[in-house]
């Protein structure tokens, strides 16, 4: 093979893997532009939300680990989205994981919806309020019985309502 072949080849392969990667992120992107049941425009967001709920629902940010008080709700009730007030989580189904965020082991079936996060260039699978698609955390595949998951949440993109 000549010099001129090899090279031929490398960027043959190199747009290959380049056309791939975009097909990827593109997917991901659509799936995030998709049209959910409750949208406001960006100025009635920040509105609604404090500093920080918008900055995690809306922009996709993480609050600092042990910062929510959520993380530290006991009681009886349900974990509602601060955007849109929907039903997320039973506190049946929270756990302590020691990540210093509020953990659940499964969802409240239909509330939430998932995409790939490629944000530190590593895949995740990040997790949004099905109603408003506001961003809440990840699931991981460390959790406890009887689903194995961890669904890691930041508190404040949610809201206590106890029973």
């Amino acid at each position: 093979m000549t010099k001129q072949d090899k090279r031929s080849f490398l960027k043959a392969g190199v747009a290959a893997m380049a056309a791939f990667a975009t097909g990827l992120f593109g997917a991901a992107g659509a799936q995030a532009r998709r049209t959910f049941a409750v949208v406001k425009p960006d100025a009635e967001w920040r509105r609604i939300l404090s500093p920080m709920a918008y900055r995690v629902l809306r922009k996709e940010d993480t609050e600092p680990p042990f910062s929510s008080p959520l993380n530290n709700e006991k009681r009886k009730g349900n974990f509602l989205c601060a955007g849109c007030g929907q039903k997320l989580f039973n506190a049946a189904a929270k756990y302590e994981s020691g990540t210093g965020w509020p953990s659940f082991y499964t969802p409240i079936k239909g509330a939430i919806g998932t995409k790939m996060d490629y944000g530190l260039h590593l895949p995740r699978i990040e997790v949004h309020c099905s109603r408003c698609g506001g961003h809440l955390g990840h699931v991981f595949d460390d959790g406890p019985r009887p689903t194995g998951k961890r669904y890691c949440m930041n508190g404040a993109a949610m809201k206590f309502e106890p029973v």
